[in-house]
């Protein structure tokens, strides 16, 4: 404030130069002469064998321990004027020599700019002998108790009265309030929300309490100037925070600005994207070659990549994002979510092929490994199938991608599916009884199409029985089990009209003479 009064007071003299802003720039960057936690003024300049440090130190050590002389006469402060230098000293021992590069810097008269620190040195001194003075010291220690008992009463006031609160306001709520719910579900009784409340009110009070006394520190510690540089560092640890945030939240308004006109026009085009994969998926808009049943997948692995690219375009603009830390936890998360999730990529990347393959969608009757079923559920990385005993069973899209997949749904809304049943009799029995007994009981069976006839094919002939399989067209697989019991009810009761055994015999014979299997032609 000394120094800031005093340029003032020169600038209206006239004695300092045009320039001043230049030199208050380069004094930014010059080491201040310190006593009693007060900048005095700056020295930036070298002088002999001293740094420009060095002689800003030896100066605030030297006024620091003038102002502690019990015996010392401001008269005797004088500046001493030769032809290289300018001096203060008190009593022959010089506190500050001031160069012609000293002035120049300053854009001032040497002479001049020796009697403005003279004066700031002495003003310096007087005042800390003033703050000192054992008078002075007892008003200002029983203002400071003055203002101690004040906080106490404060807080004396605060907890008394914020307990009768408390008992008011749970007597108030106690019937108004009904606990906190999440439609059906209660989050918080009614018991646990004033418990909660109560609590709330408590830090609220031990909140205020912290800061009172946190604000009224500084102002006792500001009363004694042994304790001023306590006050000072209390008041930056609050200050200097809120100022880097307040500085830190205008410098991010453009890149806010930026973020937020990215997102808007991806948001858009997502919406756009999203308005043609439903036109498709409805079959309201046609493309040739593209799917109705890719339009989702399709949007998803678009808005996938936009979401991407939005983030690698808003990367740069995000507060922190070139620090060092922010760089290394992005590449910790990276790895792992490289290394702990490869199945997870797989599966996703394998769900994706499956989806453009389209070897089954939702609703259709399938066979994928040793599990039949119908499709329920199609994802990135899983498909579920609802087994015809009624379980739901989940499959990777890794392992459906590696296997076979069969589709009965695709051909049986046709009405060209074609399913098959076995069996075995001896040679003994003519085949075409066989045969017509077969298509006999399949066209008495439910679920069979009638309008196909069945038919039968003899796939092997073994040592001792003939196989013939059965091979009958339906047009409903989600119907599979009860035909095919249907089928094999109907044979068996068919076969025993007949007086035909549904066995196969094993004969073990030595060729004796005995007669032949084969039945004589008529």
């Amino acid at each position: 404030m000394l120094q800031k009064k005093l340029l003032i007071i020169l600038c209206l003299l006239g004695l300092q130069k045009p320039g001043h802003a230049q030199q208050s720039k380069v004094m930014q960057k010059a080491h201040p002469v310190i006593a009693h936690a007060d900048t005095l003024f700056y020295i930036q300049n070298k002088l002999g064998s001293l740094s420009a440090a060095e002689r800003a130190e030896r100066t605030s050590a030297k006024v620091v321990a003038l102002s502690e002389d019990l015996l010392f006469v401001s008269d005797s402060l004088t500046t001493f004027n030769d032809s290289t230098l300018v001096d203060v000293a008190y009593r022959g021992d010089v506190l500050l020599s001031l160069s012609k590069a000293d002035a120049d810097s300053a854009k001032m008269d040497r002479i001049i700019m020796a009697k403005a620190y003279q004066e700031i040195i002495l003003q310096n001194i007087n005042t800390y002998k003033k703050e000192t003075d054992l008078t002075e010291l007892l008003k200002r220690g029983g203002l400071g108790l003055l203002i101690i008992f004040i906080l106490g009463l404060c807080i004396y006031l605060l907890n008394k009265y914020s307990n009768r609160f408390n008992a008011w306001l749970r007597i108030r709520l106690h019937e108004k309030i009904s606990g906190l719910k999440i439609k059906n579900y209660e989050l918080i009784d009614r018991k646990s929300e004033l418990i909660l409340i109560r609590k709330i009110l408590n830090l609220i009070k031990i909140a205020v309490i912290v800061i009172l006394v946190y604000l009224t520190l500084p102002i006792v510690f500001r009363l004694f100037p042994w304790t001023k540089p306590w006050s000072d560092s209390l008041i930056s640890f609050v200050l200097n925070p809120l100022k880097n945030i307040f500085r830190a939240v205008i410098n991010f308004i453009p890149d806010f600005i930026t973020i937020a006109v990215v997102v808007v026009v991806f948001h858009y085009l997502k919406k756009v994207v999203k308005f043609f994969a439903n036109e498709i998926e409805t079959e309201k808009l046609t493309v040739s070659g593209f799917y109705p049943d890719w339009a989702k997948p399709t949007y998803n692995i678009v808005k996938l990549i936009l979401n991407a690219f939005m983030l690698v375009v808003i990367w740069p603009f995000i507060p922190g994002s070139d620090s060092g830390i922010f760089k290394g936890v992005s590449v910790f998360l990276g790895l792992l979510i490289s290394f702990g999730s490869s199945s997870a990529i797989s599966n996703g990347v394998a769900g994706m092929v499956i989806t453009y393959m389209r070897p089954f969608k939702i609703g259709d009757i399938v066979k994928i490994g040793e599990v039949t079923g119908a499709v329920q559920e199609k994802s990135l990385l899983v498909t579920r199938i609802l087994s015809f005993k009624n379980e739901v069973i989940t499959i990777p899209n890794s392992a459906i991608l590696s296997g076979n997949t069969v589709n009965y749904s695709s051909m049986a809304s046709k009405g060209e599916l074609i399913i098959h049943t076995s069996v075995t009799l001896g040679y003994d029995i003519s085949w075409n009884v066989i045969h017509e007994l077969l298509i006999k009981a399949a066209m008495q069976s439910e679920g069979v199409i009638k309008e196909k006839k069945p038919f039968v094919l003899q796939t092997s002939l073994e040592d001792w029985f003939v196989a013939y399989e059965l091979n009958v067209y339906i047009n409903n697989p989600a119907k599979m089990p009860a035909v095919f019991s249907e089928l094999h009810k109907n044979i068996h009761i068919a076969f025993d009209a007949a007086g035909v055994e549904i066995m196969s015999p094993h004969y073990q014979a030595i060729r004796d003479g005995n007669a032949s299997t084969i039945i004589p032609k008529i």
